[in-house]
């Protein structure tokens, strides 16, 4: 592992020789541009760039020749010369597409996607890091972020180890989708395992430094390995530790041990910190104590479950796929009724909790009980936190319990009361009006709002399909 944890082994250092060589035709195209001949100023760095692929520089250089022909009124590459592109024989190939691309169309954030997952997958991490917050703030930027841009970011983040900024690009995610469980939970493990880069490391360098220096680090790090051998999660647990055992009435210093404990996310340290909770709750009878037992339990099965995932996902071309996708639907199945069960224990403690209520209510559809759970989101969705969210729930659980009518006029009623448009939620609820509005069998009013959700995004669930079908029925 190289020094600051990057998986370095993926990374691709370019020679020096290689530096030398590609320099000349970042110089002819600096000069090029000078001049205004954008086009070929473009095609001069791009061939630079195919011998030296991280020379971060020259990739801004490209960029701001690209911003300035497109201040100039340059137009995007014409479709004829897009074909004429030659098909990219490896990562480093479509990433220099992509560039090229980019480089005719400098706002787009499609593009700039392209060049970041394709250099990630070829090893050139300073480039990712290059494109990634340009790529992040044009997102940001636009009137309606695309939500699989920031997941993207993250991922790609994630996978050179540069796990503070796939934080902060999951954050932008949740901001569109706050109720994500899953994504809070993401957060989380960024989280974590950013303190422990930043715990174990310190101030990291650039992935050419590290490559460089990896030699020394082994060596450095196998000599202090009998000194040491805890890492900066388990240092803390031992602090946090020794804090409360010499004030142990000290609740806030319990506390902390208790989330010290949480924080590596592995369960032997959470059973230990269940251990302790239940004396605590047997002793007090506070039931905070025992609300937190239920929290290391459901985290436990967000693991379990993300766990059997990526081994269905690993599996899922082979004889075993189809057992194991089984197991994994039976075992979010009891994990729902698990968490049902721990939601309305927190309710029955705190019967004014609309977060308890909210996860209930939730976990209840996610059971099929749509009866039930439309009673359970009728009283949440008083809580302005959860309005919009309930209702979209509310409407689809009136649906899919066979209330028709009552499902359209609740769709209906957020989406006039929903002031965004082409985001996340607007398309979610949208797409369940159109359903609700198939199910009450007005056709054309159905068309019409999957075909809304269509502008705003061609491949959200199954719409292409349903409007081909309703077209058809209509004899269009």
């Amino acid at each position: 592992m190289s020094e600051n944890g990057n998986s370095s082994s993926g990374y691709q250092d370019i020679p020096e020789e290689d530096r030398r060589k590609a320099q000349v035709f970042f110089d002819r195209g600096k000069t090029v541009a000078d001049t205004g001949n954008f086009e070929y100023a473009i095609e001069m760095y791009i061939q630079g760039l195919t011998v030296d692929p991280e020379n971060t520089e020259a990739h801004q250089a490209l960029r701001e020749i690209a911003l300035k022909r497109k201040a100039s009124g340059g137009k995007d590459m014409g479709m004829l010369d897009k074909i004429r592109q030659p098909k990219p024989k490896d990562d480093k190939a479509a990433m220099l597409n992509f560039e090229k691309l980019m480089s005719y169309d400098p706002g787009s954030t499609e593009r700039m996607l392209g060049v970041l997952q394709s250099a990630q997958k070829a090893g050139f991490y300073e480039t990712v890091l290059w494109v990634g917050p340009i790529l992040l703030q044009a997102n940001a930027n636009q009137k309606k972020s695309d939500f699989k841009h920031y997941i993207a970011l993250a991922d790609v983040y994630a996978a050179i180890d540069r796990y503070h900024l796939a934080a902060e690009a999951a954050n932008y995610a949740l901001a569109m989708r706050p109720d994500d469980m899953d994504l809070q939970q993401r957060m989380k493990n960024y989280a974590a395992e950013a303190t422990m880069k930043e715990g174990n490391y310190g101030v990291a360098k650039s992935f050419r430094e590290s490559v460089r220096d990896r030699d020394l680090q082994d060596k450095l790090l196998e000599d202090e390995k009998d000194v040491h051998t805890v890492d900066a999660l388990e240092r803390g647990i031992m602090e946090a530790e020794v804090a409360w055992k010499a004030a142990p009435e000290d609740q806030s210093k319990f506390t902390k041990f208790i989330d010290a404990l949480r924080r590596p996310e592995l369960d032997k340290f959470d059973e230990h910190a269940a251990a302790l909770l239940e004396e605590h709750y047997q002793k007090t009878k506070q039931f905070k104590w025992r609300q937190r037992i239920g929290e290391i339990r459901m985290a436990q099965l967000g693991r379990k479950e993300r766990d059997l995932r990526s081994e269905a996902e690993r599996n899922k071309d082979t004889p075993e796929g189809q057992e194991l996708i089984q197991q994994l639907r039976d075992f979010r199945a009891q994990k729902v009724k698990t968490e049902l069960a721990e939601y309305q224990l927190v309710l029955e403690h705190y019967p004014t909790d609309s977060s308890a209520r909210y996860q209930v209510a939730l976990r209840t559809f996610q059971l099929g009980q749509y009866q039930e759970s439309i009673a359970a989101f009728q009283q949440v969705r008083t809580d302005p936190k959860y309005r919009i969210a309930a209702t979209i729930l509310l409407g689809q659980a009136f649906l899919l319990a066979g209330y028709v009518d009552e499902s359209v006029d609740t769709l209906k009623a957020v989406i006039d009361e929903y002031p965004n448009r082409g985001d996340e939620r607007s398309m979610e609820m949208y797409y369940w009006y159109a359903r609700a509005l198939e199910a009450h069998k007005d056709i054309p009013a159905s068309i019409k709002a999957f075909s809304q959700v269509a502008q705003w995004n061609f491949n959200y669930r199954d719409v292409q399909t349903r409007i081909k079908a309703l077209r058809a029925s209509l004899g269009s």
